[in-house]
C-alpha cells in the first residue's frame, strides 16, 4: 500500500507501532505523530479505523490537531474499546451505514457523526475486462454446466457460511444440477468453524454439490465464475462484497441488516434474507434461478447501482464533510484556523 501511495506521488511515512500492548512502542509512536502533525502543519487528522485512533487521534489532541475517525465496526455500548475510543477527542466520527451511525450516536460522549459510504475497486469488477463466466469457470475448474451459487468471505460464523449450506437441499429439489462454491480462508479467531462446516456438508451429503475453495487471490475472476452471488452475514457494517458483485452485474442475496439493506433495494438491484434464515435464503436463491430474464433485470440495475459506491464517490463525500468544516470554524481548533489565515 506504501509504495502504491507513493506511485501517486504522495508522502508516506511508515511507522512501526507495534502492539497496543508495548507501551514503549505505542508511546514513540505518539511522539513521533505529534511531531510530523507540528513540522508539517498538519490541518487535520483523518485516522483510518478506531483503533488508528488510539494512535492519531491522541497526537492530534497533544498537537492542537482537529481529528476525525472512521467507525467501520458495531459500535455497541458494551464494547469496551468503542467507548475508549470516542472518549478521544474528534470533530466527527464517520460511519460506514446508517445503521452504525445510529449505534455511534448513542455513545458518550456525543460526537458529531456523518455517514461516509465507503467504495470499492470497481475497475477489478468490470465484467468487461473479465472471461465470460463459462470461460471464467474453465480457467478455475469448476463444472461448466449448471447453476453456480457463489459465497466470498472470510470463514466466520457470523458470516453465515453454513445457511448457504443449510439451503441447498431446497434448491436441489427444483434444480438438481445446481452447485455452490464458498471462497474464504480459516480465520485465526474461529479455527473450529472450517471443520465444523465441512461436516455439515457431509452431514447433509453435499459433498459433491458444496465446495470449500479455501483462500484465493483473484476474487473478481471466482465471482464472475458465479450465477447467483449470496451474502449471508449477520449485520454487516456495510457489505464491500455486496457492492463488488453489483459491480459484475450479478443478481445477490445479502443480508437483511446493516449496510446491506441500504446498498439494496429489494427487488430491484437485489434480494434480502435474514440472518440464518435458509429457508429465505433459498427462497431467494430460487426467484433467481426460476426466472432468468428477472436475474438479468436485477443484474443490470445492481450494476448501475454499484456506480454510487465508486472510489470517485466515496472521495466526494469525504471532501463534503470537509469542507462543512470550514462553514463551521467552532467545530475546528481555533489554532488551525489561524494557521489557515496565515497560510
Amino acid at each position: 500500500m506504501a509504495e502504491e501511495a507513493r506511485s501517486w506521488n504522495f508522502d508516506v511515512i511508515v511507522l512501526s507501532s507495534g502492539r497496543l500492548r508495548q507501551l514503549n512502542k505505542y508511546i514513540r509512536t505518539i511522539k513521533t505523530l505529534i511531531h510530523i502533525f507540528r513540522r508539517e502543519k498538519v490541518e487535520i487528522v483523518l485516522n483510518w479505523m478506531g483503533k488508528a485512533h488510539l494512535y492519531g487521534g491522541i497526537a492530534a489532541f497533544v498537537a492542537n490537531v482537529p481529528s476525525i475517525w472512521y467507525q467501520l465496526g458495531w459500535p455497541e455500548g458494551w464494547a469496551w474499546m468503542d467507548r475508549i475510543i470516542t472518549l478521544i477527542p474528534s470533530v466527527a466520527v464517520f460511519t460506514c451505514s446508517k445503521a452504525t451511525a445510529q449505534l455511534q450516536r448513542r455513545l458518550w460522549p456525543h460526537r458529531r457523526v456523518d455517514v461516509v459510504y465507503p467504495s470499492a475497486a470497481l475497475e477489478k469488477f468490470n465484467p468487461e475486462t473479465l472471461p465470460p463466466p463459462v470461460e471464467a469457470r474453465r480457467q478455475l475448474g469448476l463444472p461448466e454446466s449448471g447453476p453456480l451459487i457463489g459465497m466470498v468471505g472470510r470463514l466466520q460464523r457470523w458470516k453465515g457460511m453454513h445457511t448457504l449450506v443449510q439451503a441447498m437441499p431446497r434448491i436441489l429439489e427444483r434444480h438438481p444440477d445446481a452447485r455452490a462454491v464458498i471462497v474464504g480462508g480459516r480465520h485465526e479467531l474461529e479455527p473450529d468453524y472450517e471443520p465444523w462446516l465441512r461436516g455439515l456438508i457431509t452431514r447433509l451429503g453435499l459433498q459433491d454439490r458444496v465446495w470449500l475453495a479455501g483462500f484465493q487471490k483473484d476474487i473478481p475472476l471466482w465471482m464472475q465464475a458465479m450465477d447467483v452471488v449470496v451474502h449471508a452475514s449477520d449485520r454487516e457494517p456495510f457489505g464491500i462484497v455486496v457492492v463488488e458483485a453489483m459491480a459484475l452485474g450479478k443478481p445477490v442475496v445479502a443480508g437483511a441488516e446493516g449496510g446491506p439493506r441500504e446498498i439494496i433495494t429489494e427487488g430491484v438491484d437485489g434480494l434480502l434474507a435474514p440472518y440464518e434464515d435458509a429457508e429465505t435464503l433459498a427462497r431467494q436463491i430460487l426467484r433467481y434461478l426460476d426466472d432468468p430474464a428477472f436475474a438479468r433485470r436485477v443484474g443490470e440495475a445492481a450494476r448501475h447501482r454499484a456506480r454510487d459506491f465508486s472510489p470517485e464517490a466515496f472521495a466526494q463525500r469525504v471532501l463534503d464533510v470537509l469542507q462543512s468544516f470550514e462553514e463551521m470554524p467552532d467545530r475546528i481548533a481555533p489554532e488551525a484556523h489561524e494557521k489557515r489565515r496565515d497560510g
